[in-house]
């Protein structure tokens, strides 16, 4: 099949166009947010076609993928074609209702004719989708191996934007954290984050690294620590348990689902956290028999192939 599909999320995106169809990408002369394009920090097989907005006028597609309200208004226009009326869609929603937890309206909750596709049980449970249909296909990861060393005597922490988003991402809980082991913070505008919380630069290191440097630069840290109080569930914590590093996170939303008993530390104490971190940095050989229990753990559920089936058997239902 021939699907239309934006690049929003790099990560996710890498997973899904692994499958046996062709991926076409809308690209703009600017390559601003909605025609990104190809990225070339990604490793995207030759499936994965950009497309101009005038090419996908005469451009035949046979689903488009929505991640964002305003692309169903971009599919019409660049396409000439209604999604859910002229070609079968779908719609897949990244995040967790940030409005109100319990009472958010899903901006498609109003039709019918576009599932919404969520990638967690907790998101689906928390979103009113209303009369759409509502599906879930949970994440699924490209293995980047285990890599995990621990030679580093540090706790990473991968976060876009920390400063920005604040307590979302558990942003001020990081000086705790950082008494307790020094921290590598990665992510997207993270500078001056060791300044903007008051910590020395030692103890809070901040880095940008593009996706082939993260993963090394992550597995060389004892362990990972996800401070996010409310997202949907990080892509990097899962990367991080198949890097074979043991996990250290708040019980919010679905990591209790991502990370059982023996993969890592969950819980909502702050103190059992910090003795958690704590005690990786001082056993490394527990550190190592966790982080082997997280990647068993992670592989079973979130591998790429039971991603591609689900979506696979999705696909055929919408387009049938």
């Amino acid at each position: 099949m021939k699907i239309l599909v934006w690049h929003v999320h790099g990560s996710w995106l890498t997973a899904f166009v692994r499958g046996p169809h062709t991926y076409l990408l809308p690209v703009t002369e600017d390559r601003g947010p909605d025609g990104l394009g190809r990225a070339v920090t990604w490793d995207w097989p030759a499936t994965v076609l950009e497309r101009t907005p005038e090419q996908l006028r005469d451009t035949d597609i046979d689903l488009m993928v929505l991640q964002r309200p305003h692309e169903i208004g971009l599919a019409r226009r660049w396409t000439g074609r209604v999604p859910g009326a002229d070609v079968p869609a779908v719609y897949v929603e990244h995040n967790s209702p940030d409005a109100s937890p319990e009472r958010q309206l899903h901006p498609l909750a109003g039709q019918t004719e576009i599932p919404v596709v969520h990638v967690t049980h907790f998101n689906r449970l928390m979103w009113d989708s209303g009369r759409a249909p509502a599906e879930v296909v949970e994440h699924g990861i490209v293995d980047p191996g285990h890599r995990w060393t621990g030679t580093e005597r540090r706790a990473a922490v991968v976060v876009n934007e920390p400063v920005r988003r604040g307590r979302t991402t558990g942003t001020d809980l990081l000086p705790r954290f950082a008494r307790s082991a020094p921290l590598d913070v990665f992510g997207m505008r993270t500078e001056g984050l060791a300044g903007h919380l008051g910590l020395p630069a030692e103890r809070c290191r901040a880095r940008d690294l593009p996706q082939h440097e993260l993963h090394g630069a992550m597995a060389r840290c004892r362990l990972y620590l996800h401070p996010v109080r409310w997202t949907s569930l990080g892509l990097s914590l899962l990367e991080a348990m198949f890097l074979g590093m043991p996990v250290v996170a708040l019980d919010t939303t679905e990591v209790r689902e991502a990370v059982p008993a023996g993969a890592g530390v969950v819980s909502n104490r702050l103190d059992v956290l910090e003795d958690a971190v704590r005690t990786f940095l001082a056993e490394p050989a527990h550190a190592r028999r966790t982080g082997q229990a997280a990647r068993a753990a992670v592989l079973a559920r979130y591998g790429e192939r039971r991603f591609l089936d689900d979506w696979e058997r999705l696909i055929k239902e919408v387009t049938r």
